[in-house]
């Protein structure tokens, strides 16, 4: 209940808090338009690894509807196979489906993608079919001229059966709108074992009556899936689905998978696998079945623009818990409404943040990217609240609402950051569900990369953490302090750099700073609680970091077990993976967020730093793709254009973030240079665009840099800020206008090129006035 009582409060405060956005715009005469009507979720909805030059691929985002951090994700899957978490890929000629969940920015070859649906009309087929064949399978090529991406909806005309796809969303729930040909044999199909990344691996359906089927997906670790099983995702996707037109019967499917073949990515994707698919047993008519690799269909004789809808709950707790979804978010076929429904909840969340100012093409660009923190981590537990605990067991919680989808390693650098500005309720959220995780899994430490219950140990470091220390620090945590502090303090003991004071190979380099950094967290955490003797044994190891400093090179160097530095290469500190997870030593060693005085020192002071800094940036491509210098499309030098604010040039802070922010970020498919990351990417823009970023989650220090915009508000939450708003005014702001000269923060003169959390939540107003060359007097 309390669950429910909260959303509610959430969203009228959401709407009181609209209504300044949408007052009209006296000079032009016009209302400005609502947030939703910027998002284009197109953006970065790519996995060209020829366009970005680099295996990594793009933006991977995925363009489906969806409802703010909701469980459900109904969106257009082009292919199932390689590297493509998100399901869908904009240069693909051919899509396969509709599922109704996805994940975001993803690399790993991903997960999800379940309950793939599919319009067709003519003879039936069981498998997926090649793309670019015609007639090889179910899937249908489509019009790329008319397909609509916005936010809450999406629309194809898949041009091989003349059929148009509609969808929108609920936070639990989505309904697809199929407008059909006339054709004797049209039929909507489900497969059921479709999975991104691989297969499920068990499934059942069942039917209800004679427009009602329930089921589910099995997902082991078996059928690949996050990291082709290596990320130990191991969940089932229970359904209640509806049709809009009764069926005279339902029809299925049963490949016969012979049970020594394996079933990861690539046995997936092989001819032999399909074939076996394409020859499936087809059965007229079922009421139940279960099987290894199934589907089903609903056959219609359909008129000229007859329309078939498909409407269904999703849950990862039963098909009851489904069934209960569907009937308390969608109770009517009323597609147009549920879309307008969609709409309103994500002009509510966008109205976290208000801009004027700036160009068209910046504004979508601002508001995609705020539409893209604003899907994980998604709710995990159904709308009453209910859960299946990392126990197996169905738990409830009325203190905070669970979640998943945690991508610790890149989420903590910026989109946390962002969150505990926005949305801090989420926040204690995201460390509650991760502190009751390990104790349902009876584990020691807090996971680094969490998803659907699973311990993936994805990337590296204890970005846990970081997201714990923060919230500490800026006052907002609500979640039990004590049993966080037993957590980091087992989690740094059993992932740190401990006695030896640094970690070796694969990524000694990597691995030492990440583990200094969240040793410093777990002691400023400790000291926070009164834990002196705690503190003081991290802190020690918040120091680490010297321990793999080579004097000699002037950079960090990672060493050997037995203390002995390891071979310098011939590419210097440019050499990729030297040390480094999918980084160079010059990339990372940027990384010593808790000690940046402390790490200027070793490389030489503040003006050797600067001119490094400079050599770092100016060495990049003008279009930001992958490269050996600023890397903007991976997330370990987020934080490197801040660090001229503290070598005494916050000016070339200035000049760094708005460059970024011209080149990395575009309205377009290829419009961010790397993976979304969950919402990393994306958070970066938001906040830098809005003249803020923090170097150091744990430290409450936000970075002053030039905004993109004029003017752009935070609406704070009362129940974790004193103040109702902030906001920061940029006079005579353009892109000519880029350096700050002077400041006030709330009418006073503010000559610090920083703010601390607390003037933030405090509500007020940061002014700024810009000019086209440097004030080297400003911050310094």
């Amino acid at each position: 209940m309390k669950y429910r009582i909260i959303a509610c409060a959430a969203v009228l405060g959401l709407l009181s808090a609209c209504g300044s956005r949408h007052e009209p715009d006296k000079a032009a005469g016009r209302q400005e338009p609502a947030p939703a009507e910027y998002v284009n979720p197109l953006i970065g909805a790519s996995t060209s690894t020829g366009k970005a030059g680099v295996y990594h691929g793009l933006g991977k985002t995925f363009p489906g509807a969806t409802t703010p951090y909701g469980l459900v994700q109904v969106s257009p899957n082009t292919i199932t196979g390689g590297d493509n978490g998100s399901g869908y890929s904009f240069e693909h000629t051919s899509i396969e489906g509709f599922a109704f969940t996805q994940m975001s920015g993803v690399g790993w070859y991903g997960d999800l993608g379940n309950l793939l649906v599919m319009p067709a009309a003519g003879p039936l087929r069981t498998a997926r079919g090649q793309e670019g064949v015609a007639g090889s399978g179910y899937r249908s090529g489509y019009s790329k001229k008319d397909e609509k991406a916005s936010a809450g909806y999406y629309a194809a005309t898949l041009t091989d059966y003349g059929i148009r796809a509609e969808m929108t969303a609920a936070p639990h729930s989505g309904m697809l709108r199929f407008t059909f040909p006339q054709n004797e044999k049209s039929c909507v199909q489900i497969d059921l074992a479709r999975r991104v990344g691989g297969t499920s691996t068990r499934q059942y359906v069942q039917v209800v009556n004679d427009h009602t089927i329930r089921g589910w997906m099995q997902c082991t670790p078996e059928g690949g899936g996050w990291g082709n099983g290596d990320g130990h995702a191991e969940y089932t996707v229970y359904f209640y689905a509806q049709f809009s037109k009764p069926f005279k019967k339902l029809g299925a499917w049963k490949a016969d998978i012979p049970k020594n073949w394996k079933r990861k990515r690539e046995d997936v994707e092989s001819r032999r696998y399909q074939e076996q698919v394409a020859k499936a047993a087809v059965l007229d008519s079922v009421t139940e079945l279960e099987g290894d690799h199934i589907g089903v269909f609903a056959e219609y004789n359909t008129e000229k623009n007859d329309q078939i809808l498909f409407k269904s709950g999703i849950s990862f707790v039963s098909m009851d818990g489904a069934r209960k979804n569907l009937e308390k978010e969608i109770s009517s076929w009323d597609f147009d409404g549920l879309h307008r429904q969609a709409v309103a909840l994500w002009n509510q969340a966008l109205s976290a943040m208000t801009i004027a100012g700036g160009s068209d093409e910046e504004k979508r660009i601002f508001y995609t990217a705020l539409y893209h923190t604003m899907i994980d981590p998604r709710m995990f537990a159904d709308a009453d609240g209910s859960f299946t605990g990392g126990d197996g067991k169905v738990h409830t919680s009325a203190d905070y609402t669970r979640r998943t989808i945690f991508s610790g390693w890149d989420v903590f650098r910026s989109q946390f950051p962002l969150q505990s500005i926005i949305h801090p309720r989420l926040v204690n959220d995201v460390v509650s569900s991760l502190l009751s995780l390990a104790d349902e899994r009876k584990k020691t430490y807090l996971e680094r990369w969490e998803m659907l219950n699973a311990y993936s140990g994805c990337m590296i470091g204890n970005p846990a953490l970081s997201v714990i220390a923060d919230a500490n620090a800026k006052g907002i945590a609500r979640f039990d302090k004590e049993k966080a502090l037993q957590y980091a303090v087992q989690t740094s003991n059993q992932f740190g750099n401990g006695e030896r004071g640094y970690t070796v190979e694969p990524f000694g380099i990597s691995n030492t700073l990440e583990y200094a950094y969240t040793e410093w967290c777990t002691a400023t955490l400790a000291r926070s609680l009164g834990k002196t003797d705690v503190a003081a044994v991290f802190e020690k190891r918040g120091q680490s970091y010297r321990n793999i400093f080579d004097p000699e090179k002037g950079w960090f160097r990672p060493k050997d077990k037995s203390g002995n530095w390891q071979s310098w290469p011939d590419g210097g500190r440019l050499k990729q993976w030297y040390g480094s997870i999918e980084a160079n030593a010059y990339q990372q060693g940027w990384f010593v967020p808790q000690d940046i005085p402390g790490m200027v020192a070793l490389m030489g002071g503040p003006e050797k730093v600067a001119s490094d800094l400079t050599t770092f940036f100016e060495k990049v491509p003008e279009n930001m793709m992958w490269n050996d210098y600023y890397n903007h499309a991976n997330e370990p030098v987020h934080h490197v254009p801040f660090l001229f604010n503290h070598v005494g040039k916050p000016w070339l802070t200035q000049k760094w973030t708005r460059a970024i922010c011209r080149r990395a970020y575009h309205n377009s498919v290829e419009g961010l240079v790397g993976n979304e990351d969950v919402g990393q990417m994306s958070a970066w823009y938001v906040l830098a665009a809005s003249g803020l970023y923090q170097v150091c989650p744990g430290n409450s220090r936000f970075e002053i840099t030039s905004p993109v915009f004029e003017e752009v508000t935070v609406r704070l939450d009362p129940d974790f800020a004193t103040g109702k708003q902030f906001t920061i005014i940029a006079h005579g702001n353009s892109p000519a206008n880029l350096y700050i000269q002077r400041a006030k923060l709330n009418g006073k003169a503010y000559d610090k090129c920083y703010l601390d959390y607390k003037d933030i939540s405090a509500g007020g107003t940061l002014e700024l006035t810009m000019g086209p060359e440097p004030n080297q007097q400003f911050g310094d």
